[in-house]
């Protein structure tokens, strides 16, 4: 009787290989794409970690990237960056102190004028009730000093309301100059980094060629510089003439409640 053979079993072939072949030579690309290869799966890796790390509720937030990235730019950017830096802070913070003072109804209060008529056809003037009408707004400051001379001649009593007004409208123009200032200086500044930037570039060239880090370098301080810059610039100068023109406003109607109310004190005017 004929016995079958069996033949020896053979390893499990890996997976697209057939059984019983022999193995593929696998070819190593040389030295330079392996290097490009290990880069592009850092890269990809240190990418995919970032995604998992944004999506996954566990990871660090996305502000953090940010933070890193800002930190990144402001490196890139060079030295000159902090001094518009700086700038960039004082002029925001200016800017939140007058919108936050220069309020309508915190100068002008809309009942005021009414009151100190009223305080003055009652004979109720004191020293206190200047006091406390003083202490009330900017325009009490100039009616309070109408009710100081309201028993003086006209042009006494005009005086007195002219020099009150003009150390008010001093007060309101408080820090417009310093905002006009840094609307002004910023673009300077701004280019004052873009010739630093220009200074590196040149100071790359050399016998044997240029720096390829320290003309990159070079360029992005000038270009950050000066985008920073017009980026200070341009709404620092936009509340600038804003305050500007609120104040002048003020002014103005304090002006006319004031004239309004010698006239009424002179002349019985209602």
């Amino acid at each position: 009787m004929c016995k079958t053979r069996r033949l020896p079993a053979t390893a499990a072939a890996p997976c697209g290989q057939a059984r019983g072949a022999l193995p593929r030579r696998r070819h190593l690309p040389p030295a330079w794409q392996r290097a490009t290869l290990r880069h592009s799966a850092a890269d990809a890796q240190s990418l995919a970690g970032a995604r998992y790390n944004t999506a996954c509720p566990g990871g660090p937030p996305p502000s953090l990237y940010q933070e890193f990235l800002l930190l990144a730019i402001f490196q890139a950017a060079g030295w000159p960056i902090w001094l518009l830096l700086i700038a960039s802070i004082v002029a925001l913070a200016l800017i939140i102190e007058r919108l936050l003072y220069l309020r309508r109804a915190k100068i002008l209060p809309r009942k005021l004028f009414d009151e100190v008529v009223q305080v003055y056809r009652n004979g109720k003037i004191t020293p206190d009730t200047v006091a406390k009408l003083e202490d009330n707004s900017p325009l009490g400051v100039v009616l309070a000093a109408a009710l100081r001379n309201v028993d003086a001649p006209r042009e006494v009593m005009k005086e007195s309301i002219e020099e009150a007004g003009s150390g008010v409208a001093h007060v309101l123009e408080r820090y417009l100059t310093t905002l006009g200032t840094i609307a002004t200086l910023a673009p300077l500044m701004g280019l004052f980094g873009t010739v630093v930037g220009m200074i590196e570039i040149f100071g790359s060239q050399n016998a044997s060629g240029s720096n390829p880090a320290q003309l990159a370098h070079g360029i992005s301080v000038a270009l950050y510089n000066t985008g920073f810059g017009l980026a200070i610039a341009m709404p620092t100068l936009v509340f600038y003439r804003h305050f500007r023109a609120l104040v002048d406003s003020f002014v103005i109607d304090m002006e006319q409640q004031a004239v309004k109310f010698v006239d009424i004190v002179h002349s019985g005017r209602k």
